[in-house]
């Protein structure tokens, strides 16, 4: 398992900071120097709005294997269950050439996020069927005994109840995919470390080596 931290900042400035799992790398076949990172979340969250209403999103993302640390902010989509009502952009996003780049290679969002929540594990689907986080907990810890602990992908609920809580964790569950236009690479494995901002001008990459 990856985890990165991802910031944005909600409507009256407040940074807002929490952890995230990497899911995947998507990258346009004809345009391998736009990756996008994709991350998930539950519909429900504050961060959907916050998306919404800041132009970017940061996050910070620790590699232990290689002492490695990036920071990576750019434009974040959201991508909900279809009808799902999600935010406007409160301001115009930078062009997302990267996003656009894997919508005309025909990308199928729908798809790839039915495909991710396959992909996890059936404890990980239950936390899409809790009440709405951040709620309160009226009847305190001991309510939380209730909740389902494992559901089934949707193809392999065999019973009605498996069948309508893998319906309700999957329209609960959303996509959150990020396009990098800024990354500050610092390399802390060499010494002296090494450190580089990369910046993103159209298609292309500019490079600057700055102090550490």
């Amino acid at each position: 398992m990856s985890v990165f931290q991802l910031a944005t900042i909600d409507e009256v400035g407040k940074p807002r900071v929490r952890s995230h799992i990497h899911r995947a790398f998507l990258v346009p076949p004809s345009s391998p120097a736009l990756p996008l990172l994709v991350t998930s979340t539950d519909i429900r969250t504050p961060k959907i709005d916050q998306i919404a209403h800041a132009e970017t999103v940061e996050l910070a993302w620790w590699i232990n294997a290689t002492s490695d640390q990036f920071r990576i902010s750019g434009p974040a989509r959201v991508f909900a269950a279809p009808g799902h009502t999600i935010s406007t952009p409160s301001r115009a996003a930078p062009d997302c050439a990267g996003i656009k780049a894997l919508e005309a290679s025909g990308v199928n969002w729908e798809a790839k996020r039915r495909e991710l929540f396959d992909a996890v594990s059936k404890q990980m689907r239950a936390t899409w069927c809790r009440p709405v986080p951040g709620s309160p907990l009226q009847g305190g810890y001991e309510e939380m005994n209730d909740w389902p602990v494992e559901v089934p992908k949707p193809s392999e609920a065999r019973t009605e109840k498996e069948k309508e809580l893998a319906e309700l964790a999957l329209s609960n569950y959303a996509i959150i995919v990020i396009e990098p236009l800024n990354v500050d690479w610092v390399q802390m494995a060499i010494k002296p470390n090494r450190r580089s901002f990369f910046t993103r001008e159209g298609v292309d990459w500019k490079e600057e080596i700055v102090v550490p």
